[in-house]
């Protein structure tokens, strides 16, 4: 009898699958643990940015999503013919895809100790017509993220133009969200000086600023494409009266765009909250930045 760690907290017993007839159940354990080890590193920070989240009260009950593109981690020779096939309609340019994904309905928080109950890794086939869950998805009727189709199309836009993001994160940065109801809302120049000139690692680290999305319906094809549009030219993708949308070569990364243009939005509610209007850097500061960036 042989025994491995597998996925977090759990401690698998098996006889050796291959040498024995009628342990189905057994062999996709082993898969599954295959699979797990290949991206394990990855699933981990997913973990670590999860608590970040939640201990911003960024992703109260089942706010938010995350995806990472783990195609390059897998070959066809990982796709078991004995994992679950779920038949939906995907973009055509998502074929053969390896995701990372959260389910819909799944709170975030669970993914700091727990990650295969409230995602999954997901292998879209060839003609894009529906995905093979590879791994986690251990939740009774699991379904990948309600914005499922935002992060395919981004990933398939990503990998289409050989973009290095690979992570996308959408959560709900608390300050950033009640600027998205504010005025200054609506003229997205405007909008990104006023967040820029608070600091200087606002204007280093947020180089291309927040794109100002209007807001549109959750999980519609509406929301894919103006966020696709947005990415063109900004690092972060602020959604109406909803939430935020940032993309990086990893999860880590993406999470830093957030984190830095939520920390303009704060200074700057601070600041009226204080009954001032900030003077902030000038222009001229600014510029002198860019040498930075």
């Amino acid at each position: 009898m042989h025994t491995f760690s597998g996925i977090p907290g759990r401690l698998v017993c098996l006889m050796p699958f291959s040498r024995v007839s009628g342990f189905r159940g057994i062999e996709v354990m082993t898969k599954q643990k295959f699979i797990f080890d290949l991206v394990k590193d990855r699933i981990s920070e997913v973990s670590e940015i999860a608590e970040y989240l939640w201990k911003r009260e960024w992703a109260e009950r089942n706010a938010g999503n995350i995806s990472i593109d783990l195609s390059a981690f897998f070959s066809q020779d990982h796709i078991s013919q004995n994992a679950q096939f779920v038949p939906c309609s995907l973009p055509s340019a998502a074929s053969n895809l390896t995701l990372f994904v959260t389910g819909t309905g799944c709170y975030l928080r669970t993914l700091i100790t727990k990650p295969e109950q409230a995602a999954c890794i997901m292998h879209i086939n060839h003609d894009a017509s529906g995905y093979h869950i590879l791994w986690g998805g251990e939740t009774p009727s699991f379904k990948p993220t309600s914005e499922l189709i935002s992060h395919v199309n981004i990933h398939a836009f990503n990998r289409n133009t050989n973009s290095l993001h690979k992570a996308v994160l959408h959560t709900h940065p608390i300050e950033l969200i009640v600027l998205s109801h504010h005025a200054l809302f609506d003229n997205e120049e405007n909008f990104n000086n006023a967040l820029w000139k608070m600091c200087p690692e606002v204007r280093v680290f947020i180089p291309r600023g927040v794109f100002c999305a209007p807001y549109q319906i959750t999980g519609s094809e509406a929301l894919a494409d103006l966020t696709i549009k947005g990415l063109t030219s900004r690092d972060v993708i602020l959604w109406e009266k909803h939430g935020a949308l940032a993309t990086g070569e990893t999860i880590v990364k993406a999470f830093d765009y957030l984190d830095v243009a939520n920390k303009g939005a704060k200074m700057l509610l601070l600041a009226w909250s204080a009954g001032f209007e900030p003077g902030g850097l000038t222009m001229e500061q600014m510029k002198e930045l860019e040498k930075f960036i």
